[in-house]
């Protein structure tokens, strides 16, 4: 089953304050390896690597996201003259990283075929001097920190945001070398971030460069099309072009622990789940979530996953991680979602989800607005 919370491209579309990337949906990592028929051979290097991983010395090591389901990526520039990148546009995480033309990774050198930025040809380029370490659940990426122009898109008109501080990575995870991307540009809030790094997106805030301290996430249904445009990220205001009228916001539950360094659980946007129900299902419970665009794949407490799987049929595949339908083309009942006093649906077809997001940093919120794309399905 495929959802909404995934990843990004990019259109540069200027208006006051205002700026628009247009998202390029391609193959997950998952998909590829599924068809080329090496997904257990992956999942059992990945089992190895994440009982041997050590700690680095240097950094604060964070855990953030699995990218195995990441469809989404945006392109970005970083300094002067712009150097392209392609990098998962992620509201899990706060850090921006980027291989270093000195990024290596012994014999399987997962930077290989990477965009490498070059520090000597950027004119805007600063040296920082401090290391940097991200911990992920597969492995991490480390270097050193630099300060430079980051341009969210490659066109002139696109959000651009000078002195931003960005990881300069010189060692990848070797689950990186399958990955589409070249690196990560985090999102979330600054607290999450390691090192306290300001991210570019709080960076553009700070600098007056958006009209409103909020974006919004648009990700437009391609079916089954690979390496097409998927959607749009709009910067400093809410996407009324794609966008129906905002359903409700919702505040974010975790707001208060962005304000609390004593705080020993830093989460993203974050907000409360009241109840779930699918056919004869329904748990009013109540949970903590997240949306993140790290992924593209829902999660659940297991026993909540597979009382919803039971509902529609879908069996629990331990080779592939997933559950599994039997019949893709039989319909079954829609996945209601209450938050606050709305509730949202996820019809059957391919459980998409049939809403734009808005992540209002300035005031701490999430909000929810209808499709106009999928009102006209």
């Amino acid at each position: 089953m495929r959802t909404v919370f995934v990843l990004l491209a990019l259109l540069g579309i200027a208006f006051a304050h205002v700026h628009q990337m247009r998202l390029r949906k391609k193959d997950s990592l998952r998909k590829m390896l599924i068809r080329e028929g090496q997904w257990e051979a992956y999942m059992a290097t990945k089992s190895e690597l994440r009982a041997s991983r050590t700690s680095f010395a240097a950094g604060f090591p964070q855990k953030v996201n699995d990218y195995d389901d990441a469809e989404y990526v945006g392109n970005i520039t970083v300094g002067t003259p712009g150097q392209p990148f392609e990098v998962i546009l992620d509201t899990g995480s706060a850090n921006l990283w980027i291989p270093d033309s000195t990024c290596a990774g012994g014999l399987t050198n997962p930077c290989e075929k990477k965009n490498k930025f070059q520090s000597s040809q950027s004119s805007t380029w600063v040296k920082n001097g401090r290391s940097f370490t991200i911990s992920y659940g597969t492995g991490s990426a480390k270097g050193f920190l630099g300060q430079d122009t980051v341009r969210f898109g490659t066109d002139d008109t696109d959000l651009t945001v000078p002195k931003c501080t960005f990881g300069q990575a010189t060692s990848i995870a070797p689950f990186f070398k399958n990955e589409v991307i070249d690196g990560i540009l985090g999102l979330a809030f600054q607290a999450l971030a390691v090192d306290n790094v300001k991210p570019p997106f709080i960076e553009a805030i700070d600098q007056k460069l958006v009209e409103q301290p909020l974006f919004t996430v648009w990700l437009e249904h391609e079916f089954n099309l690979e390496n097409v445009p998927g959607g749009i990220y709009t910067y400093g205001a809410v996407d009324t072009t794609n966008c129906g009228p905002v359903i409700a916001y919702q505040p974010l539950s975790s707001a208060t622990y962005f304000e609390n360094m004593i705080a020993q659980c830093l989460l993203s946007f974050q907000f409360k789940l009241t109840s779930v129900s699918i056919g004869s299902y329904s748990n009013s419970k109540g949970w903590q979530v997240i949306s993140d665009t790290g992924t593209s794949l829902m999660s659940a407490p297991k026993d909540i996953a597979d009382k919803v799987a039971a509902q529609v049929g879908a069996k629990f595949d331990r080779t592939y991680g997933l559950y599994m339908l039997p019949d893709c083309k039989t319909p079954f009942a829609d996945l209601q979602l209450v938050i606050g006093s709305q509730t949202y649906t996820l019809n059957y077809e391919n459980m998409i989800f049939p809403y734009c997001q808005i992540y209002d940093v300035g005031n701490k919120r999430m909000g929810f607005a209808p499709s106009l794309q999928a009102l006209d399905m």
